[in-house]
């Protein structure tokens, strides 16, 4: 069974490729109802550890802790990262593959897939268009670790185009290439993409997004305005996790009841904490407290379209959970106009897309583009400097589905005994070809030049010094990147004939492991503040 699975940060949506149809899985939820969407919920009492819709059934239950939005904490975080919750210390990774495992026996239990007990799960993952390589590869090993077979990731934007391409395919036959943009704004995070395209073929031109922003912070913003207008906002900091959850929860279901004819918002507080009863807002100054962060995402899309003012753009696609806010459509058409589409499956365009392209036999070839600049900082002038070595500029194709790795070799001679490699992704190169902008540090790698050093477990305890002799030793690094954006690097001393290979992330620096934390703060589903250590 091929799927397609939107792993969304408020929820993760599937779909399945059936002979040419892809419906939406539908799951079971406790109520008797089915839901074309299942809870990423993580509950945790002590020992115990209760997942998606276990985890929904004991949020009001005395001494549980639930989490929202997993999905947020993986762009931050390596196989050894670690969550403070509840007075536990719990492995992120584990925390993921473990949800997944709830999801992966929900399909196969509770939903209304037909599957044989033998049948392989085989899936396309969609990832945010602004992913760095340690998220992907972290998400596909937790789809690995659940029992499924990962047979690539797309970009979730892109994945999007691939739905509306296909729904629109009888119309579009034998017509000029034309220019589609996807606004895909989803629970955590917003990305848009510029997509061409033509017959069957879309091609990627260029994307864009902001990580940290989504329907999650209208949910908080609706929050802090209720807690404001019943007089309980000093109240704020004592709610404990699981009534700030049931805030937030609260919170996320009137905002998804609205529609552009609501006047007003009634949250119901009595289920946050006893005795707070129900409070009433005028709906106009909770769009006008989110319009700040709806007019950001108009800005990151006015930048993308200026990138490439030789674009004509037909159609604007909006996407995503987060754009079911009636605010937000109000900006785009303001800033927009008659350009402005609202998808028909705002919570499922990227999982049918993804499910379309599993389907060998649809015929839809996409061409998706690394994101950011991936390099690695060299020392330059003898030490005095250092010179960024650009391996997959911004803008280059990845390679399609099945097709070989993209490959990038440097070859020298290195007179040192350590090579310090220092990766970095940038979202621009400055005219001085220089990382500026947005920047994300990952590997701080140490390689043993001198074969003498191979053995070594720690390299930072090593001096490093030039060759004796002069003469260098004949190094390779060689690049490697995949059709999902994930990066690795094998550095071979050829003379010696030895090498190691590394998938670049948090976890490949060679001192000792020693986890990161990240630490939940009171009144959010999720933390982003984490201390990092060597992994």
């Amino acid at each position: 069974m091929k799927l397609g699975i939107d792993f969304g940060t408020t929820r993760i949506v599937a779909a399945s490729a059936d002979r040419g149809n892809y419906p939406l899985v539908g799951f079971e939820a406790p109520d008797g109802q089915v839901r074309e969407w299942f809870p990423p919920l993580v509950a945790i009492r002590g020992d115990e550890r209760r997942f998606g819709w276990n985890a929904w059934a004991v949020q009001g239950n005395r001494g549980w802790t639930v989490l929202r939005s997993l999905k947020r904490l993986l762009k931050r975080a390596g196989p050894t990262t670690r969550l403070d919750l509840a007075g536990c210390t719990l492995p992120v990774m584990e925390l993921a593959s473990e949800l997944l495992t709830a999801f992966r026996q929900q399909l196969r239990q509770a939903s209304t897939l037909s599957l044989d007990r033998s049948e392989p799960l085989e899936v396309m993952i969609g990832v945010p268009a602004n992913a760095n390589s340690n998220q992907r590869f972290l998400t596909a090993e937790a789809f690995r670790g659940a029992g499924f077979h990962v047979l690539g990731m797309l970009n979730e934007p892109s994945a999007a185009s691939v739905e509306f391409g296909h729904r629109e395919r009888v119309q579009r036959k034998g017509q000029p290439r034309r220019s589609l943009l996807v606004y895909d704004l989803g629970g955590g995070t917003f990305d848009v993409s510029l997509v061409e395209m033509q017959d069957d073929t879309h091609t990627v031109v260029a994307s864009a997004g902001l990580p940290d922003l989504g329907g999650d912070d209208f949910d908080e913003i609706l929050s802090n305005l209720a807690l404001e207008t019943a007089g309980f906002a000093d109240e704020r900091p004592s709610l404990t996790d699981a009534e700030s959850f049931r805030l937030l929860e609260e919170c996320q279901e009137r905002k998804e009841s609205l529609n552009p004819n609501t006047r007003r918002i009634v949250v119901d507080l009595e289920r946050v904490r006893e005795g707070w009863g129900e409070v009433s807002i005028a709906v106009a100054p909770y769009y006008e407290r989110c319009r700040p962060l709806v007019e950001r995402t108009v800005e990151v899309v006015e930048k993308l379209l200026a990138s490439d003012p030789g674009q004509s753009i037909e159609t604007l696609y909006v996407t995503g959970g987060g754009s079911e806010l009636p605010a937000v459509a109000r900006v785009l058409k303001e800033t927009f106009g008659r350009a402005v589409r609202r998808s028909a499956y705002m919570r499922s365009a990227t999982a049918l897309g993804l499910a379309i392209n599993a389907d060998a036999s649809s015929g839809y070839v996409l061409r998706d583009r690394f994101e950011r600049n991936f390099g690695v900082w060299r020392e330059a002038d003898h030490g005095r400097d250092v010179a960024f070595d650009p391996i997959f500029p911004c803008g280059v194709e990845l390679p399609r589905r099945g097709a070989p790795p993209l490959r990038v070799v440097r070859s020298y001679r290195a007179v040192h005994n350590i090579g310090h490699f220092r990766y970095v992704e940038a979202a621009h190169i400055g005219e001085d070809g220089q990382p500026s902008g947005d920047l994300t540090l990952w590997d701080d790698i140490q390689f043993p030049f001198d074969p003498d050093l191979r053995g070594s477990v720690d390299l930072m305890l090593v001096d490093v010094s030039r060759n004796g002799d002069g003469a260098g030793w004949e190094v390779e690094e060689e690049y490697s990147c995949d059709a999902s954006g994930i990066v690795k690097v094998t550095i071979w001393n050829r003379a010696a004939g030895y090498h190691r290979e590394y998938k670049l992330g948090h976890w490949s620096i060679s001192a000792p492991p020693a986890a990161e934390a990240v630490a939940l703060k009171p009144g959010r589903g999720q933390r982003h503040t984490q201390s990092r250590g060597n992994t």
